[in-house]
């Protein structure tokens, strides 16, 4: 719905990506991406200069997207990677890969300081997508984040409601790709504008909200809308019918967190459902 415009509601977590480039004595790109365990998940070496190529890697997948970003930096910023040089780039996640918390927005931002370009061009020319967590990654404070036409206005704002120990993320134990949920909603989406304008008086309301019953509502109103647009049953009706509380899908739907709100603490019903990655609201958000 960002990507038509309404407005929404972006947190930066607490978790994060970093990216450190060395050089070395040798006269190619080494990159090494790191888990939480600070142990290496992928890894290649490319040559630099006039034209990008693969020399070895454990994964020829993600070597090929790597180049595609690196490459599409260096068509925005000809003088990124014009010589033969040795650098070794380390990337490294503070949480497992798999969670789903902007891995891809994440690099991209990295790479685009590290080119000396603007993010937001290098997520068109790769991932595509709104761009809201490119704005989380550059941002140390809640915002809201709305496209209009050509143009983006993001205003940090003030979001610390009275019932956040009522707030937790919950980890559905896969991770969900953006570009296919953004995919299922070119393809069903249809007859929008009412919906977007009752997505940005939702999140307007959010922002506003004094009590969770008040905040629950929104989030259920919020899934309604969204699943009749998409044709996609929610998360709460498909997986967790009988919990008593809120659920709302985050991203792509069908993955990744989801943000529960409840008068109790919910650990042993997701638990007892096979869900173990439960969250408070504020060790999540920065």
């Amino acid at each position: 719905m960002i990507l038509d415009g309404a407005l929404a509601l972006a947190i930066p977590t607490t978790y994060g990506q970093s990216l450190t480039v060395e050089p070395n004595n040798q006269n190619y790109l080494v990159w090494k991406s790191l888990d939480d365990q600070g142990k290496v998940w992928f890894e290649a070496e490319l040559t630099v200069g006039d034209a990008l190529t693969v020399k070895t890697t454990n994964d020829q997948a993600i070597a090929e997207r790597l180049l595609q970003i690196l490459t599409a930096a260096k068509n925005q910023n000809t003088e990124f990677l014009t010589e033969d040089m040795g650098i070794t780039i380390s990337t490294k996640n503070d949480f497992p890969k798999n969670w789903g918390l902007g891995t891809s927005s994440t690099l991209i931002n990295n790479v685009a300081q590290w080119a000396s370009i603007d993010a937001y061009t290098l997520l068109k020319a790769t991932f595509g997508g709104s761009g809201y967590d490119i704005a989380c990654a550059k941002h140390n404070a809640p915002l809201t984040y709305q496209l209009e036409a050509q143009d983006r206005t993001i205003i940090e704002r003030t979001f610390n409601p009275e019932f956040h120990n009522h707030l937790y993320f919950v980890f559905l134990n896969k991770k969900q790709n953006s570009r296919d949920g953004i995919a299922a909603y070119e393809n069903q989406k249809n007859n929008i504008s009412k919906a977007i304008s009752e997505i940005t008086n939702i999140t307007n309301a959010m922002l506003s909200c004094t009590t969770l019953e008040t905040f629950q509502f929104l989030m259920d109103s919020h899934e309604t809308i969204i699943a009749n647009i998409i044709k996609l049953q929610p998360v709460k009706e498909r997986l967790f019918k009988d919990f008593n509380g809120s659920i709302k899908s985050l991203g792509a739907w069908g993955g990744d967190f989801v943000l529960v709100a409840s008068k109790a603490q919910p650990e042993s019903y997701f638990k007892h459902k096979g869900y173990h990655t439960i969250i408070p609201y504020t060790e999540m958000v920065l």
